[in-house]
């Protein structure tokens, strides 16, 4: 196997939460292979971008993606975040986008 990936630590963190919006962020870091605080860093710059929103239920938290987001991405940015999880996740639509 390559030692390198297509997909960033933020796409894949993305597709963690698309798959699971309940996810916990151990669960996001021991997935993507990362710290649990790169995790928290990385969802939190994804929802200060504004592609995550997290919503506090009781300890949990549950997070929407905004799937109408135009992707950051230079050669990309007339694609939306919902037609990369569309391509990419098993479960079109999944994780609660709006």
């Amino acid at each position: 196997m390559a030692d390198w990936t297509f997909l960033t630590n933020h796409a894949q963190v993305l597709l963690c939460i698309a798959g699971d919006p309940d996810i916990r962020l151990r669960e996001i870091g021991d997935r993507v292979g990362i710290t649990e605080r790169a995790a928290h860093r990385i969802v939190g710059e994804l929802v200060a971008a504004g592609y995550v929103s997290r919503d506090r239920l009781g300890r949990r938290n549950r997070y929407t993606i905004d799937t109408r987001r135009a992707l950051p991405d230079s050669l990309a940015r007339s694609q939306k975040v919902g037609d990369l999880l569309g391509v990419l996740s098993e479960e079109t639509g999944s994780g609660g986008g709006r």
